[in-house]
C-alpha cells in the first residue's frame, strides 16, 4: 500500500500579546489554500491539529486553548496606503470548523513583526533604528491596524524591559492603534457602535432571565454585563469558571442571546459555527485580588475588573480586541463599563484581568446623536518562538 508523504510549509510560530499562533506568507501555502474554502480550513486545522475530541492537540501546533489555537495569513496589502494584508483563522479545538468572523487583537501585534520578519514591508519604509509603523489590512473585518514595532539594526527588536500580565518574560514594547474599530461585523452585521441603539438593554435570556446588558461592536462584537447579576465579583481566576460546567452553559446562553439580539447570527443554531464572535464579558467596581501569578492587584491599582471569555472558556488574560471593545464602552458615559468604571468620560482605563492589569485608551465622542470612536490604543510585545517549516499528510487538505 503505498503512503501520502508529509509536505513541508513554510511557517513561524510566533507570540503575541497573550496569544501565540502559526503565521504563513499567503504565497507560501499550497496553491488549494490560497483561497477561501474548504482546502484553506482543512489545512489550518490539521497544522493545529483539530478536531481534536481529546482536547489536547497533541499532534499539532496549537494548544488547545483559545488562545494557542489560532493561524495568521499575511500577504502585501491589496488596500491603498497598507503595508499587508491580515487574515486571522480561529481554529475551534473539538469541532472541525474554523471561525473568520473577527479579529485577534493580541496577534495584531505578531502581524506587524512578521509583516516586516517577512519582507513584506517596502524596505525604504523601515529605519535602521527608530520605530516603523507598519499599517495593517485587517481582512476578516475591513479596519486598519497600526503597529508601531521599534526596530535596531534594521531588524525587529524582540526584547526588551515592556512587561506585560499574562506574558512571562519582558519584550520590546509595540504600541497598536485600531483605527475606527466600531462596526465590524460583515456586510449584513450591525450598522453602528451600539447595534441595538442603546447603551444598556435588557436581555432576555432563556433559563437564566432578563440582565441589564452593554452591547457594542469596538474591536470585536461584546456582550457587557454585571458580574453581581450573574452571582460573581469580577476577582474570578480561570478555575472558578471553566471548571463548572452550569457557569459555561449560562456564559453561552448569554452569549447566543447577544448575538441575536445584535443582529450577527438569525438563529440559534448559527451560534454553533461563530464561537469567535461575540465575546461575552463581566465587569464589576475596582477591588482587589490576587492575579492567578500570585500577584497582588490592589483596587487603587485599577479603574474597574473584567472577565471575558473566549471560545466557551474564561480567557487567562484578556483578548487584545475585547480590550478595544472595554476601552471604548469605558469611554461612553451610561455604559455598564463606564458604570463600573466611576462614571464619567475617561480616556484611558485600566482594567483587572485575572493575570494582572491592562491599560486602554479610546478616543470617542458623540456625534449626530451617534457615538463613535476614532481610535484605540493599548501596547503589547510579540516575538518568534520558532521559524522554518510546519509538516501535514499530503492528504490532509
Amino acid at each position: 500500500m503505498a503512503f501520502k508523504p508529509q509536505i513541508k510549509i513554510p511557517a513561524t510560530y510566533m507570540r503575541g500579546g497573550t496569544s501565540k499562533g502559526v503565521f504563513f506568507r499567503l504565497e507560501d501555502l499550497p496553491e488549494a489554500a490560497r483561497v477561501p474554502g474548504a482546502a484553506r480550513d482543512a489545512l489550518l486545522m490539521r497544522v493545529i491539529g483539530s478536531p481534536d475530541p481529546y482536547a489536547k492537540h497533541t499532534d499539532g501546533m496549537g494548544g488547545a486553548t483559545s488562545s494557542t489555537s489560532k493561524c495568521v495569513i499575511l500577504s502585501k496589502s491589496s488596500v491603498a496606503n497598507h503595508d499587508v494584508d491580515y487574515l486571522y483563522g480561529q481554529v475551534a479545538i473539538d469541532s472541525a470548523f474554523v471561525d473568520w468572523s473577527g479579529n485577534c487583537g493580541n496577534l495584531s501585534t505578531a502581524a506587524g513583526a512578521f509583516a516586516i520578519h517577512a519582507g513584506l514591508v517596502d524596505p525604504a519604509r523601515i529605519p535602521a533604528n527608530g520605530i516603523c509603523s507598519v499599517r495593517i489590512w485587517q481582512a476578516n473585518i475591513n479596519k486598519t491596524i497600526i503597529a508601531h514595532v521599534p526596530v535596531s539594526n534594521g531588524e525587529v527588536q524582540e526584547t526588551g524591559d515592556f512587561e506585560l500580565d499574562g506574558v512571562t518574560f519582558p519584550a520590546a514594547e509595540i504600541v497598536l492603534e485600531f483605527i475606527d474599530p466600531a462596526d465590524e461585523g460583515e456586510g449584513d452585521g450591525p450598522a453602528s457602535m451600539f447595534p441595538t441603539g442603546n447603551l444598556v438593554d435588557s436581555l432576555e435570556v432563556p433559563g437564566v432571565g432578563t440582565l441589564q446588558a452593554t452591547m457594542i461592536t469596538a474591536g470585536i462584537p461584546t456582550v457587557f454585563v454585571n458580574a453581581a447579576d450573574i452571582g460573581y465579583q469580577g476577582t474570578e481566576l480561570q478555575e472558578a469558571i471553566n471548571g463548572n460546567p452550569q457557569a459555561l452553559a449560562m456564559f453561552e446562553a448569554i452569549r447566543v442571546a447577544g448575538a441575536l439580539r445584535m443582529g450577527l447570527i438569525k438563529t440559534v443554531a448559527e451560534a454553533a459555527t461563530r464561537q469567535h464572535t461575540p465575546k461575552i464579558a463581566f465587569v464589576a467596581p475596582a477591588k482587589s485580588y490576587t492575579a492567578s501569578s500570585g500577584k497582588q492587584i490592589a483596587a487603587e491599582d485599577v479603574d474597574l475588573l473584567v472577565r471575558a471569555l473566549s471560545m466557551g472558556k474564561l480567557h487567562h488574560a484578556m483578548m487584545g480586541t475585547c480590550a478595544v471593545a472595554i476601552g471604548t464602552a469605558a469611554a461612553v458615559p451610561g455604559t455598564l463599563v463606564n458604570l463600573a468604571a466611576g462614571g464619567g468620560e475617561p480616556q484611558a482605563v485600566r482594567f483587572g484581568h485575572p493575570s494582572g492589569t491592562l491599560r486602554v485608551g479610546a478616543e470617542a465622542r458623540l456625534q449626530d446623536g451617534e457615538w463613535t470612536v476614532t481610535k484605540a490604543i493599548m501596547s503589547r510585545s510579540a516575538r518568534i518562538l520558532m521559524e522554518g517549516s510546519v509538516r501535514v499528510p499530503d492528504d490532509s487538505f
